[in-house]
């Protein structure tokens, strides 16, 4: 349904814009504009982490309080979605510095899980990729950890 009214939306700005009734469509400048912002993210940095800070799915979680780079800022961590944290705490453990996207924290953040889902075909977080590879979410992280695939992803760059 989701893909279907988005489909829906640019048909219609494409109509719009052949007969001459405005611009190009915010929507579809905003959709390309969020894009890229994940393809950079995801290119740009070793680790790339997207995540939420907070889960009504996930209990409270009050353990290991630790810092992590999010976006360009440091925050601390207290509750958190018990599956991000678990991912955040895979690569502190291995002294590796992950560049996190909190979603729930960002007014986009719902564009960019739609842009993940396209991409990845999930839209549960976390989701976590290693040099511009697609990982997959916690548990998929936990079994590269264990198979050695994680560190000769990390290895890599």
């Amino acid at each position: 349904m989701r893909r279907r009214l988005g489909f829906s939306f640019v048909i219609l700005s494409i109509v719009l814009m052949l007969v001459g009734i405005g611009n190009q469509p915010l929507v579809v400048e905003s959709s390309n504009s969020v894009s890229a912002f994940v393809h950079n993210v995801i290119y740009s940095n070793k680790i790339a982490i997207f995540s939420k800070s907070y889960c009504p799915f996930c209990p409270v979680v009050h353990e290991n309080i630790f810092a992590i780079k999010v976006c360009t800022s440091s925050v601390t961590l207290i509750n958190s979605c018990r599956y991000c944290l678990r991912a955040k705490r895979i690569f502190k453990e291995l002294n590796e510095q992950p560049f996190v996207v909190e979603l729930d924290l960002r007014d986009d953040g719902y564009e960019i899980q739609n842009v993940l889902l396209d991409m990845v075909g999930r839209s549960t977080v976390p989701q976590v990729f290693v040099n511009g590879k697609h990982i997959g979410g916690s548990d998929d992280l936990s079994a590269a950890v264990q198979s050695g695939e994680l560190q000769k992803l990390l290895n890599t760059s």
